[in-house]
């Protein structure tokens, strides 16, 4: 196992520049379609998605005021149903049954009152459920608020976990690291069956965050299934406060620099570059980009980063729902094309991090060690509204380089290694280490032993092995 020379830096955080809008929290990009790339994943503190250039299909913004008022809210929704409809007839669709089963509702529920705001945006979210498509959702202010706030990499407070849907299945993508959810023993690959007892099966990724998030100090209990395992087990989450990570670095033995970027938020380019600046005054002999659990993030992070390998070309193809394909290319300093390089993935790198795996792989720029990657390569436009509302809908699909499929595929590692931990004692005696004994006379506690239990990372050791050859 590599000895490390130098303790893990932490990069300075960068100050934001606060932006002009209601609240300062929300910006207010009216009128504006961020192309994001997104990894189809919610941070459960608030969810973690990616944005990109300012292209994509436009998606109309009607002026929907949304006040206090029944009345204001009724007469402006069904104006803009009336206006958008009256010239377009239709033996599927009735208008008059929304209006009529609207007025039922509000009439007749047992749990009164009715508010006219909770009905339109939840017919608004059901429109967008009927898609069937976990990464297209509606999002009405507050979640819109805490999506948009997650991509800041503001503090928020929650368990610090990615989650997304696989094959209709609440998944771990990855727990953040000294998170919450990791120290209490949540793992990336983990099933979710339940929430505080309430059932995960067919949610939205958005519904799950609405029930995992929470005050700091307070519990929230994760029925999960263990990669591997089969029964499920109940595990108990006390909240605290999440601030996102982005890259963390240190100089490993033989001048292999190892950096880790846990995701491509909007600080994450800034932080990147500084750490470049300062691995290059180190003349390293090797490169570890370090990509585990990476759920993705901003587009134009991921191409600034690949592109410090690839001098030109084709860093990822984007093929859209109207059959058109977008090109985006190597762009920057290339400050990094001759530097033997490996890159770790495994199971929870995704979106984002995939792009640049895939362009290194295609280019040869890289060697790839670890396990498949997710398999998130849709597309989604984000569309912020007056309201602070958003729609977040999937318009296209991510291509490598050498036009590989990144969507329900992934990127296949060149060396792919089960098991990325082990402890010392199973790596030198090919075992499974003894139970712990407990003291009897110390409740929760346990005796000594002469068993090694330290845990060896077994790619990073495979990536360090494979640049000192």
């Amino acid at each position: 196992m590599p000895t490390k020379k130098t303790t893990k830096k932490p990069v300075k955080k960068v100050a934001r520049k606060p932006t002009a809008s209601k609240k300062p929290s929300m910006p207010k990009y009216l009128g504006v379609i961020i192309l994001i790339l997104v990894f189809g994943v919610g941070l459960v503190f608030g969810g973690v998605w990616g944005k990109g250039t300012n292209s994509g299909t436009a998606i109309a913004s009607a002026d929907v005021p949304v006040d206090a008022s029944a009345d204001g809210v009724t007469k402006s929704v069904s104006k803009i149903v009336k206006d958008l409809y009256s010239d377009r007839s239709s033996d599927e669709v009735s208008f008059e049954l929304f209006w009529e089963i609207w007025n039922t509702v509000k009439a007749r529920h047992v749990d009164q009152e009715v508010t006219d705001e909770d009905l339109f945006y939840g017919a608004l979210e059901g429109m967008v459920a009927s898609l069937d498509d976990p990464y297209s959702v509606f999002l009405p202010p507050e979640p819109a608020d805490n999506f948009i706030q997650s991509l800041e990499g503001e503090e928020f407070s929650g368990i610090g976990a990615e989650i997304g849907i696989r094959e209709t299945l609440l998944t771990i993508i990855a727990p953040l690291p000294d998170s919450p959810a990791e120290n209490a023993g949540i793992r990336a690959g983990d099933t979710v069956l339940s929430v505080d007892d309430e059932d995960m099966y067919g949610v939205s990724v958005e519904e799950a965050v609405k029930k995992i998030r929470g005050k700091k100090g307070t519990e929230v209990v994760l029925t999960v299934i263990h990669k591997g395992d089969n029964a499920p087990q109940d595990i108990t989450i006390v909240r605290g406060d999440i601030k996102v990570p982005t890259i963390l670095w240190e100089m490993l033995d033989d001048n292999i620099a190892h950096v880790r970027v846990s995701h491509f938020n909007q600080n994450t380019w800034r932080e990147f570059d500084e750490v470049i600046k300062e691995v290059l005054r180190e003349s390293p002999n090797g490169f570890i980009l370090d990509m585990r659990n990476n759920p993705g993030g901003y587009l134009d992070t991921a191409i600034m980063v690949a592109s410090e390998w690839v001098t030109e070309g084709v860093i990822v193809k984007e093929k859209l729902f109207d059959g058109t394909e977008r090109i985006h290319n190597s762009s920057g300093r290339h400050r990094l094309k001759d530097i033997p390089t490996v890159v770790l993935i495994n199971e929870g790198s995704a979106s984002g991090s995939e792009i640049v795996a895939g362009a290194l792989q295609d280019y040869a720029k890289a060697t790839l060690v670890g396990a498949t990657s997710f398999g998130k390569g849709s597309v989604q436009d984000f569309n912020v509204f007056d309201d602070e509302s958003a729609l977040k809908l999937t318009i296209a699909k991510w291509f490598t380089p050498l036009d590989r499929a990144i969507d329900k595929e992934g990127i296949v590692p060149d060396i792919e290694i089960e098991k990325q931990f082990v402890t010392k004692y199973e790596q030198e005696t090919g075992e499974e280490p003894p139970d712990r004994q407990e003291d009897p006379e110390n409740e929760g506690e346990y005796l000594e032993d002469d068993v090694d239990r330290e845990l060896v990372d077994l790619v990073l050791e495979k990536a360090t092995e494979l640049l000192t050859k």
